[in-house]
């Protein structure tokens, strides 16, 4: 039976019920963590001088972590507005893979485009990773209405954990929040790390670690682009070359 064939076209009682599944996917130990990073960007935001709207505001619109801490570098450097959004575009580059691998999976024959285009404000590391490893059991047909369940619920909750603690940011340690900030790298590392379909994603995660400290020693302006350009190229000529020795 195909993806998309169903006894019947969904009733707003099926879409319900897929999105309310999407939303309990969210509450989950991967958006606890994500949650607590935003508890460290919520103090990082206060302290650049944004107000709570525009925290909240940033946090909904930017969505995506890194992005929103390059914004608030770009602030702080006093970076023009051109010069600050072209960073928050290129450190948002790299979710660009993301949106191409998992679009194709939420579409069904009869999937409209500007549901995609909306869906794919919520592609981050969190969410892709949930629905990677859980779509092959969803429904074809109620896949983008699953996958809106996370999306939105991972936004608003992590809205309301901005406001809340940009509210109480001055009661907590500052090394609370700096830790709290360093679960999500090790949490997007590890979940990465066991996602990965193909050697070559490992590959290009080793050398991202090993040459990440070395050029920031040496190139410290163009580090992380750098090892990036470096470790992805090295990552993609191991996969030609492994596929090429299957082959023979």
């Amino acid at each position: 039976m195909p993806d998309d064939a169903t006894p019947h076209a969904p009733t707003i009682a099926d879409r319900r019920h897929w999105y309310l599944r999407g939303v309990r996917a969210a509450v989950s130990i991967p958006g606890l963590i994500l949650a607590s990073a935003f508890v460290g960007f919520a103090g990082l935001a206060k302290e650049a001088g944004l107000t709570l709207a525009e925290t909240v505001f940033m946090t909904g619109v930017v969505w995506a972590l890194p992005g929103k801490v390059v914004l608030i570098g770009a602030i702080l450097s006093g970076a023009s507005l051109p010069a600050a959004a072209f960073a928050v575009a290129l450190s948002s580059v790299r979710l660009m893979p993301m949106v191409v691998a998992l679009v194709p999976e939420l579409k069904g024959r009869r999937t409209p485009k500007w549901v995609l285009y909306v869906l794919s404000h919520f592609v981050a590391v969190t969410s892709w990773v949930i629905a990677m490893e859980r779509l092959g059991g969803i429904p074809r047909a109620m896949r983008t209405t699953w996958y809106a369940g996370i999306g939105s619920t991972l936004v608003l909750a992590n809205m309301a954990v901005v406001a809340v603690v940009f509210l109480i940011a001055d009661r907590l340690p500052p090394a609370v929040s700096a830790a709290l900030f360093l679960l999500t790298p090790m949490y997007f590392l590890t979940s990465l790390w066991g996602s990965a379909r193909e050697r070559a994603g490992h590959v290009a995660m080793v050398l991202g670690l090993g040459l990440g400290p070395f050029f920031h020693v040496f190139l410290p302006d163009f580090d992380l682009l750098a090892a990036g350009l470096i470790g992805g190229f090295a990552a993609y000529a191991f996969h030609r070359l492994s596929r090429r020795g299957r082959s023979q």
